[in-house]
């Protein structure tokens, strides 16, 4: 359905692309988020909330006459979006699972709210970001690191090597572990470990996330003693799995971490 600028009610179920669509310029047509969309903090306080990722309050919502609305296959659940369906013009499905298709993520913004303007230009600035910074991870050689990136404890979880994070990961040379898939969708995306597998001596790096689980100072002993060889650190895990315009600054990010690596070792 081709909409107007005087037509566009937005309503974002994720909160990575709640920031996307902020840095866009789209703010003034965002009529719902979620309570975990969150940044930039002073733009998002105005924005009516309609739940959590997983528990959206559908009447709400409808209550707002939305004329789209941005899903995600991973933070939202199907059914979710199944009744989106029945009542909004246009429900935009997006499953970004590599630092990559943001591009296409991004050209997906851009056809959808052509309409207004800055929007085709922003993202092509955004796409131009993010290709220079994949350009830069993939110029060195990087070592291979065998990496495991904790995003919650009791229990312990990771994330399976076909997940957006273990592909940014993947980036400059560090494989996540377990060698798991997840599939497209599910659980099983998402490992949960015992803490007593062998391959847990072999690891290098261990990564702590500040999200969805906030690691702090206080369990890096923890995490050190289940993997005694490796080294192991808080990591700021919205740059490592946020989509949009943390995407280029995720890789920096995650470039100037192996460079010191690379020199320390």
């Amino acid at each position: 359905m081709k909409t107007g600028p005087s037509d566009l009610r937005i309503a974002s179920l994720v909160p990575s692309i709640t920031e996307l669509l902020l840095a866009l310029g789209l703010g003034p047509y965002l009529v719902a988020r979620t309570g975990f969309c969150i940044h930039p903090a002073a733009e998002v306080a105005a924005i009516p909330k309609v739940g959590g990722t997983k528990d959206v309050n559908l009447a709400k919502l409808r209550r707002l006459a939305p004329s789209h609305v941005i899903v995600n296959v991973d933070e939202n659940r199907r059914e979710t979006f199944e009744a989106l369906r029945e009542f909004v013009p246009e429900v935009l499905v997006t499953h970004p699972q590599s630092p990559e298709d943001n591009l296409a993520l991004l050209a997906h913004m851009k056809e959808a709210f052509a309409s207004v303007a800055g929007v085709a230009q922003r993202c092509e600035q955004l796409s131009a970001e993010l290709n220079a910074a994949l350009q830069a991870c993939r110029a060195t050689n990087w070592p291979a690191q065998r990496v495991l990136y904790l995003i919650w404890r009791e229990p312990w979880m990771t994330v399976a090597r076909d997940t957006y994070i273990a592909r940014m990961l993947a980036e400059v040379g560090w494989q996540s572990w377990p060698e798991t898939w997840g599939g497209e969708s599910g659980a099983a995306r998402y490992p949960i470990l015992r803490g007593d597998e062998a391959w847990l001596a072999q690891i290098d790096r261990v990564l702590l996330s500040s999200e969805p689980y906030r690691f702090e100072a206080q369990h890096l002993p923890v995490a050190q003693a289940l993997c005694p060889q490796a080294k192991v650190e808080l990591v700021d895990g919205e740059l490592l799995s946020w989509y949009g315009p943390r995407a280029a600054r995720g890789l920096d990010y995650l470039r100037a971490l192996a460079v010191t690596t690379s020199a320390s070792s």
